[in-house]
């Protein structure tokens, strides 16, 4: 089973699964992808049976014609998406600045709302695409006035001097991480999602109970010193195995009436039986 994703915290407990041992690659193959949307590439040309992803790029594979169902919910985004910026650039003065953002979902999402609490129309900044991965070059280069990025880029970009002007704390139950696989993966790889679930709560489980042996198994794929992985996760709250268990239910994930279209059966989009037992 090949399971996809970027490099971002919510994501990492798979791979750290991987390094204690727990997750083996004969049963699953981790693929890291250099942006979220060659996370979509990879999924349309059949090279992966799932991937990590925030809900609103799983609406636009689901667009696309990529049939994808929610299995987990990893976490929700209450900061680690952010806006970085260079001194004196702030949310007051925008207008006529570039603006680094991925083409992606998520990239839309925030450069929407960070425009709507500027009090911006689109075409009053000037919009400079940037690979998300790239995002910490490119500021650093100063190629651009702000970017929007997501941890571990925020943090790094922060310690070079970077200033937050605006994230995801703002945007209450909006940016949502998940795990969705292809339908056909159900039928013929349960055992092995199951396996990767375990894993994904084994790992998240060590950095709760052992931080620090977790972080130095972290560190290298999150590019930050051992001790300041603690700081990449304080925008995210991380679902546990018991809220993905009342989560997975119907009508009760906060975001359910904005993930189904009218009529549509919440089995199409999510299945919550390969979740272990509490």
């Amino acid at each position: 089973m090949r399971i996809g994703s970027v490099v971002f915290p919510g994501y990492e407990f798979m791979y750290l699964a991987r390094e204690m041992g727990v997750l083996q690659d004969s049963r699953v193959r981790l693929v890291e992808l250099q942006s979220n949307s060659d996370t979509l590439r990879a999924l349309a040309a059949n090279q992966l049976d799932g991937a990590a992803m925030t809900l609103d790029e799983l609406w636009m594979a689901r667009r696309s014609g990529i049939a994808l169902k929610v299995v987990l919910i990893l976490d929700a985004s209450v900061g680690a998406n952010a806006v970085m910026a260079h001194a004196p650039v702030d949310i007051q003065n925008l207008e006529g600045r570039r603006i680094g953002v991925e083409d992606s979902a998520m990239g839309g999402v925030m450069l929407n709302a960070l425009l709507q609490a500027a009090g911006l129309a689109p075409g009053q900044v000037l919009v400079v695409p940037v690979r998300l991965d790239r995002t910490e070059e490119v500021f650093r280069l100063g190629a651009v006035d702000a970017v929007i990025t997501a941890e571990p880029w925020a943090s790094r970009i922060s310690q070079s001097g970077g200033r937050r002007i605006f994230d995801s704390a703002a945007l209450p139950n909006r940016i949502y991480d998940v795990l969705a696989v292809r339908p056909a993966v159900l039928d013929d790889q349960g055992d092995a999602l199951r396996y990767l679930i375990r894993g994904h709560f084994a790992g998240q489980a060590l950095f709760h109970s052992q931080p620090e042996v977790a972080a130095d198994w972290m560190a290298p794929r999150l590019q930050v010193a051992p001790t300041e992985v603690p700081n990449v996760y304080r925008g995210l709250q991380l679902l546990t195995l018991a809220q993905n268990q009342d989560w997975l239910l119907p009508q009760r994930w906060p975001l359910a009436a904005q993930l189904l279209p009218p009529g549509t059966p919440w089995s199409d989009w999510v299945d919550d039986h390969y979740l272990p037992p509490l």
